[in-house]
């Protein structure tokens, strides 16, 4: 069985969405706390030496990580959760995956610890970080359908991202208010029977 080292409401949430949305058993591995030294830090380090989550270790043993890559692992296993190859939506989610990774990640990289990078300027750095996060977020929502999923019909792995994305910075109220079609999209999300579990262990719902 997949282990996938996490903590609760961080980016290990999309690839435990991505997971049982595939049907793909796993076993969650709590190590909340690790960006900070200690035990759970530790025992992370030993797969990541970036200490980051997800970090997940295969059947086979194979170390996986980026929740980008763990997409696409989980669609050689169930293709069903990306658009077919030869349509147009297809190479909507192919962009939108790697955007969002490429694009919004590294707002969070610079904002959640802006110290690390500015010291003498943490502040401005992290709601700079913010703003520009914000216009991000917008240029999102132009591109998404929203008739129920992200790219259509189709309920996709991008829809994941959007579930668990509402729930950070600049949260939930701001989305309501911006951004409709990112909004109902986590809420349909939010409905699904198979997702409750995860969805309530990471404080989404």
């Amino acid at each position: 069985m997949i282990k996938l080292y996490g903590a609760p409401g961080w980016g290990s949430a999309i690839s435990e969405l991505m997971l049982t949305l595939g049907g793909i058993p796993y076993q969650f591995i709590n190590v909340e706390g690790f960006d900070k030294p200690g035990p759970q830090r530790d025992l992370l380090e030993k797969l990541n030496p970036l200490c980051q989550v997800p970090t997940l270790e295969l059947e086979n043993g194979e170390i996986m990580t980026e929740t980008a890559a763990i997409g696409l692992m989980v669609l050689d296993r169930c293709p069903e959760l990306a658009p077919p190859s030869g349509q147009p939506e297809r190479q909507q989610f192919q962009r939108l995956l790697i955007w969002l990774v490429a694009n919004v990640y590294p707002t969070f990289t610079f904002a959640d610890y802006p110290e690390r990078w500015a010291p003498e300027a943490a502040d401005t750095l992290r709601s700079r970080c913010m703003e520009y996060r914000k216009t991000l977020y917008l240029w999102l929502e132009n591109h998404l359908r929203a008739d129920p999923w992200a790219l259509g019909e189709r309920l996709t792995l991008i829809d994941c991202y959007i579930a668990v994305m509402r729930n950070w910075g600049p949260r939930g109220e701001w989305f309501a208010a911006n951004a409709p079609k990112f909004t109902a999209i986590a809420d349909r999300m939010c409905e699904q029977p198979k997702l409750q579990k995860v969805l309530k262990d990471n404080g989404i719902i």
